[in-house]
Formats: structure tokens, C-alpha cells, sequence
């Protein structure tokens, strides 16, 4: 039997936790992503395909399609094949998870595919979406919520090794972000990370560069660019988050759960 076929919206870092999980379990996934992706963990991102043409996470091969059909080849084939398209391409996909993180529904409807899956804030299921999983980090995160809604959102990063919005770069002004250092460098507090319009972004507190934006991106004020991690383990920048492994955790369950699998 050819097991059912998933799209999954948005290949950033906890979206490729949910690709992860899904593959493992013998799910073929197409990911849709945009031409020029935003994602910051980009070690750990089948974003990354778009622009490298292909990416490895934690055995987990991504490849770029030139189309939907050849990323859906690519799916049965035992890879994840990944495709620039804004919009839900039309493969028959029987489930559709929408792990884009806009904190708001944009045009994923529950009528998308035979199970419609929306993660964190904004989706309410069994109006927008078949099941909603929760992304806050907490008791919930990860759990599935067939009935409700996730969690508002906080607005604040999550805390890790003791730091939370510290831990965030974030562009002070408009224009193309460039960077001095590379991801899993380690680097001292106050040290140079790149600029964006000639304003040096530095170091909040020593630590490993865990994500940085693609190089030359095109970024807006106050857009989240970087990360730093306090906890300076540079095999992690390399390694799914915890938080990304739960809330595939939480899809896995969903699909697994599935009432209409076997109808």
C-alpha cells in the first residue's frame, strides 16, 4: 500500500521538526516554501534547499523540485522534495499541515485536504483546520487540540539556557543583512556579528551563533535575523530543537489519530 501523501507549509527550523517525525514514520512529504525564505536556523531547515538545491538534517535528505508533480516523485522516492510556491499546490494531498508560524490564519482552510492540520496561534479547529498543535513552550506544547484553539501569542522567545529575547538578533534597521561570523561559530559578548546598513550588530553575551538569515538577505527593521546560544554546544546548531521534535511530536499523533485514514 502507497501511503497517504502530506504537504507541509513552510520548511523553517520547527517546521522541519514536523517533516522529520512525519518521514520517519513513512509519511512521503512535499514542503512548499517561498523563493527567498527568512528562516534563521538554516542548518537545521529544508528551507535551505531552495537556496543550496539540497539539504541533509539528521539523515533526513530535502531536495528543490522543479515542480509539484517532481516534488511529489522526489516524496515516493524516499526524500522530501521541496518547491517554491505560495500557494497549496494541487497534488491531492490527503494531508496539509500549515507550519508557516504567521500567528494568524493567511489561506489554509479546513477544506484543504482530507486532514487539515494548523500549528500555534490563530488556527481554531473545526473552523479553520481538522486539529490545531500547540507550539507555546509550557506543559502543552505538542499536544493536539481537536476542539479550540492554540494559545495566543506571547510575543517573547522562548527561554533557553537562561536567556530569552536576549538571545535574538534583530535588524535595526532596512536593508541587506551581512555577516562577519558563521553558524556554530563561537563568539564573546560584544563581539561583531555582521551589520545591516552599516550598523554593526554585536553579541549580546557569549555563546554559539546558533541561526543567521542567508547572507545578503533583504530584511526589515526590527526582523528577527540571528540567534545566539548561551549554552555554547556547537553540535546543537546542527540537531532538530527539542521544541521542533514536540510539536512533530503533536502532527504525528494527529495523523496518526485520524479517524477517516482507513475510510
Amino acid at each position: 500500500m502507497i501511503p497517504d501523501l502530506c504537504v507541509v507549509r513552510g520548511g523553517g527550523d520547527l517546521a522541519t521538526g514536523v517533516v522529520w517525525r512525519l518521514t520517519r514514520a513513512g509519511w512521503p512529504v512535499v514542503v512548499t516554501e517561498l523563493a527567498s525564505p527568512l528562516t534563521v536556523r538554516r542548518t537545521v531547515a529544508v528551507s535551505t534547499a531552495v537556496t543550496d538545491g539540497c539539504v541533509e538534517v539528521e539523515g533526513m535528505v530535502a531536495r528543490l523540485a522543479v515542480s509539484p508533480e517532481a516534488a511529489v516523485e522526489l516524496a515516493r522516492a524516499g526524500e522530501v522534495g521541496v518547491v517554491v510556491a505560495e500557494d497549496l499546490p494541487p497534488v491531492g494531498a490527503d494531508v496539509v499541515v500549515d507550519a508557516r508560524l504567521a500567528k494568524r490564519v493567511l489561506d489554509t482552510t479546513i477544506d484543504d485536504g482530507r486532514l487539515v492540520v494548523g500549528i500555534g496561534p490563530g488556527f481554531t479547529a473545526g473552523r479553520d483546520c481538522h486539529a490545531v498543535v500547540e507550539s507555546l513552550r509550557g506543559h502543552h506544547l505538542g499536544r493536539v487540540i481537536w476542539r479550540g484553539a492554540a494559545a495566543a501569542d506571547t510575543g517573547a522567545p522562548g527561554v533557553i539556557g537562561g536567556r530569552g529575547a536576549d538571545r535574538v538578533v534583530r535588524a535595526p534597521a532596512r536593508g541587506a543583512a551581512r555577516w562577519r561570523v558563521a553558524i556554530g561559530d563561537t563568539v564573546e559578548e560584544g563581539a561583531v556579528l555582521g551589520a545591516v546598513a552599516d550598523v554593526e550588530l554585536v553579541a549580546p553575551f557569549a555563546g554559539v551563533v546558533r541561526g543567521l538569515i542567508i547572507d545578503g538577505a533583504a530584511v526589515a527593521a526590527g526582523q528577527k535575523i540571528g540567534d545566539i546560544d548561551p549554552r555554547a554546544e556547537p553540535s546543537t546548531c546542527h540537531e532538530i530543537s527539542d521544541k521542533a521534535l514536540a510539536v512533530g511530536g503533536g502532527v504525528l499523533e494527529a495523523v496518526s489519530a485520524w479517524p477517516d485514514r482507513t475510510s
